[in-house]
């Protein structure tokens, strides 16, 4: 037993630790045994699967402000992680700022996503400030935590100085119409954001002017907004953006208790509007004359390819004038009626519609009471767009 040596595990072969990180998660390697020693950081350094690590996803972990910042003190020299997902872990403003820390010297992460951990406007504000220093970040998700208005003014704040973020979601954090406002004020100046998640915040009439207002000036290509209360008020202001916008693809109006009066406004947009090519209105309360005005938006709309339109009862009628649109829109793709209320007669349209229309690759009539035949034929005209054949 005198002579017996015990070897320090620091003193390892580089071949035993290699074989000893082997069996590691590479969380584990990130967390726990960098930073042990710069021999065994060297060590790490030089191990092929770690100078690989560049997704990292450890999300529902309930790794909490400690693990947090354990993985902050190794972000700032990591060199590798590009992607990392922290969602539902239940990290806090101590967490975030560890994280925040960790972003002013880290160069490569360019994706972020901290949705549904407890972040509130504290939080925030660190991540603000790292989002002034850091130039590799380019998507940042933090939906789904309690940032509040506060947090946002931060967060937008920091968006006017801030020339790399590309993609910002804030869903779910009861930002609030002063929220938007101060969203809408970062986007008169920021002009690298493309996407912008609001959804599910009541940001309300009020909020969706000042995001209205914002949009005739800025260069976001999609704005994500469903469930957000801000009716056919609101729309009318998003509508009056969309006019003179000419950067925006996408947006997502979904839930929001959007009618016909709400339509119209959406319907005239459409037909100024040079750049929208994915419109999202599924589960509002648009009826036939909603489906009216859309229609005749779609008539002289040249851009648009994919329309949402399922739970809507538009009923017959308004599939009717859906389908006379069909016979001269050249842009629509996909068209999703689900939902709808459309039985024999209004399915009769769309085919004669359809009959019309070459460009039309899919539609959607799940849960709409018309029968097999009816269907079939439908499906052989969209399948007959679909395979590029004249008719």
């Amino acid at each position: 037993m005198a002579n017996q040596t015990i070897t320090s595990f620091l003193m390892l072969p580089v071949e035993l630790v290699y074989r000893i990180l082997d069996h590691q998660m590479p969380y584990t390697i990130l967390c726990s045994m960098r930073n042990v020693c710069q021999r065994f950081n060297n060590i790490i350094n030089s191990y092929h699967p770690y100078q690989t690590f560049t997704i990292l996803n450890i999300s529902g972990k309930g790794i909490g402000d400690l693990g947090a910042q354990h993985l902050a003190d190794s972000l700032r020299n990591n060199t590798t992680l590009i992607t990392l997902c922290l969602a539902y872990n239940s990290i806090g403003d101590d967490g975030a700022e560890h994280l925040a820390d960790a972003l002013q010297y880290n160069t490569t992460l360019i994706t972020l996503n901290l949705s549904g951990n407890a972040i509130e406007e504290t939080g925030a504000q660190y991540l603000a400030d790292a989002l002034r220093h850091n130039t590799t970040l380019t998507t940042l998700d933090v939906g789904h935590n309690e940032i509040g208005e506060t947090g946002t003014e931060f967060l937008s704040d920091a968006l006017q100085q801030n020339t790399t973020l590309t993609a910002l979601n804030l869903s779910s954090n009861g930002i609030g119409a002063l929220g938007a406002q101060h969203l809408a004020d970062a986007l008169r100046h920021n002009t690298t954001l493309t996407t912008l998640d609001v959804g599910h915040n009541e940001i309300a009439k009020v909020g969706a002017q000042h995001l209205g207002d914002a949009l005739q000036y800025n260069t976001v290509t999609v704005i994500l907004s469903s469930s957000t209360t801000i009716g056919d008020v609101g729309l009318q202001y998003l509508a009056a953006g969309l006019r003179h916008n000419a950067t925006l693809t996408t947006l997502n109006l979904a839930r929001n208790g959007i009618d016909g009066v709400g339509a119209q406004y959406l319907g005239d947009a459409l037909q100024h509007n040079t750049t929208l090519t994915t419109l999202n209105l599924s589960g509002n309360g648009i009826r036939e004359v909603g489906a009216q005005h859309l229609a005749a938006g779609l008539r002289h709309n040249t851009t648009l390819t994919t329309l949402y339109l399922q739970n809507n009862g538009i009923g017959d009628v308004g599939a009717q004038y859906l389908a006379d649109a069909l016979q001269q829109n050249t842009t629509l793709t996909t068209l999703n009626l689900a939902g709808c209320r459309i039985r024999e007669v209004g399915a009769q349209h769309l085919a004669t519609g359809l009959r019309q229309n070459t460009t039309l690759t899919t539609l959607d009539l799940w849960e709409n009471e018309i029968g097999d035949d009816v269907i079939h034929e439908i499906d052989e005209l969209v399948a007959w767009n679909k395979s590029g054949r004249k008719r």
